[in-house]
């Protein structure tokens, strides 16, 4: 059973880029003169939200569900038990065309698109020149004449300048590409009984849909969508492009299986922290490096299989990424990046177990003998394991998993241990 206290300190955590509630002046009241809801991006399921007792608050500039009637606690538990929809509508899908259009993308990310097959996905790293991570993003090689891109919503102003900026240079160099940023939107099915719910409302069987790869189906009879099995909770799960005019329909259709329920923020951030998942911008960004943020990768003989060890896919889970690549050094900061992968950095990305209050972002991270020796970038207390878990960059000898730290807690100093991660087993469908 879960204590009162440990259920407050997880309530109040705030989620991901601290996003504030809509509307509330400093009293925590509604203020009727706040002009924040105006401003804010909503999904074309916002009103649905709202009419299903979302609390609503920002987000990378968009207005979304933080949590709804159900606690935090109880949604998260509800999506490791049964399973739940998000709305990640906010975040940004863009369809790239041309017959040069795998060399583009190859040219702004680190992976091997073209070693994938029709359909199949892989998660990948917009870098910059110095090595430093733009923002994580999933490319799929479809069977259609394009590829499929969903990046971060936080990042998308920034993610289209890039690539748009890169198109040109590629049209002006004589390439045959063009980008399509699309207006679907996007939902994510999570949880273990996800297929035994979507199987329902559509014509393939999910056995044969496996992690990371994505087919072009109707779902409940609604046409014109992507599934593809992935998502953000450590869970089996599928993300869900559908035409915005249909997503509220898919939703309730969806919402009919007494074992679905809505999620928001909380739940989102909770479950991907358990899961040894990045966050954008808190975990990883334009000052960190791949080799720096822990993802790691080894060699095969023709195709590179990386393991990443918690960035969205996470540990046991395979990542294609042309060795060829390496070899090449044709990726953005790939002088930088490839030598770190053999010498060893400054500084690496671990998790962290403690008891006691809650670590948090921006949490000293200390040696037995109180020297600092790194920051948390993300914490929380876990609904499942019922310790608080944690996420950071500790100098690189303090690295190894069960190496007793500290963190410095309102100005005290709590024991923790570097773990392995995922915190909470990961359960992506392989394949029976």
């Amino acid at each position: 059973m879960f204590t009162r206290a440990f259920a407050n300190r997880l309530c109040n955590r705030i989620p991901r880029e601290t996003p504030r509630t809509v509307g509330l002046g400093s009293s925590g009241r509604q203020d009727r003169h706040a002009s924040t809801e105006v401003a804010l991006k909503k999904t074309p399921l916002y009103d649905f939200h709202r009419a299903q007792g979302g609390k609503m608050v920002e987000f990378a500039g968009w207005s979304m569900p933080v949590q709804y009637k159900d606690s935090h606690i109880n949604s998260h538990m509800h999506t490791r038990q049964h399973c739940s929809i998000f709305d990640v509508s906010h975040m940004l899908q863009t369809k790239v065309y041309g017959r040069d259009r795998v060399k583009f993308i190859e040219s702004l990310i680190v992976g091997d698109i073209a070693e994938l097959k029709d359909n199949q996905g892989t998660l990948s790293l917009f870098t910059n020149t110095k090595g430093g991570i733009m923002d994580d993003l999933i490319v799929t090689k479809t069977d259609r004449g394009y590829l499929y891109v969903v990046s971060n919503a936080g990042c998308a102003d920034k993610d289209s300048a890039h690539m748009q900026a890169r198109l040109q240079e590629f049209k002006a160099a004589g390439h045959d590409v063009d980008l399509e940023f699309m207006e679907e939107s996007l939902i994510a099915l999570q949880g273990p009984s996800m297929a035994q719910v979507l199987q329902k409302g559509v014509g393939d069987d999910l056995r044969k849909l496996t992690f990371m790869t994505s087919v072009l189906t109707p779902v409940f009879g609604i046409q014109g969508c992507r599934v593809t099995r992935c998502g953000y909770t450590g869970e089996d799960g599928v993300e869900i492009s559908v035409p915005s005019g249909d997503v509220v329909s898919l939703t309730e259709k969806l919402l009919a299986d007494s074992e679905v329920k809505l999620a928001g923020l909380g739940a989102r951030d909770s479950l991907r922290l358990e899961a040894g998942l990045c966050l954008y911008g808190n975990d990883i960004d334009e000052t960190t490096t791949p080799v720096e943020g822990s993802l790691v990768w080894t060699i095969g003989a023709s195709t590179l299989i990386v393991t990443f060890h918690a960035c969205i896919l996470n540990a046991n889970v395979f990542l294609y990424v042309g060795k060829r690549r390496r070899q090449a050094r044709d990726f953005p900061g790939a002088d930088i990046i490839v030598p770190q992968i053999k010498a060893k950095t400054q500084r690496k990305r671990v998790g962290l177990i403690s008891t006691g209050p809650p670590v948090r972002q921006h949490t000293p991270i200390l040696s037995s003998d109180g020297r600092v020796i790194g920051e948390v970038t993300s914490g929380c207390p876990s609904p499942c394991l019922k310790l608080n878990v944690a996420m950071g960059y500790v100098e690189a000898g303090f690295s190894k998993v069960g190496t007793s730290i500290q963190v410095e807690v309102r100005k005290k100093a709590v024991p923790a241990v570097v773990s392995k991660m995922p915190f909470v087993p990961t359960k992506y469908y392989m394949g029976q």
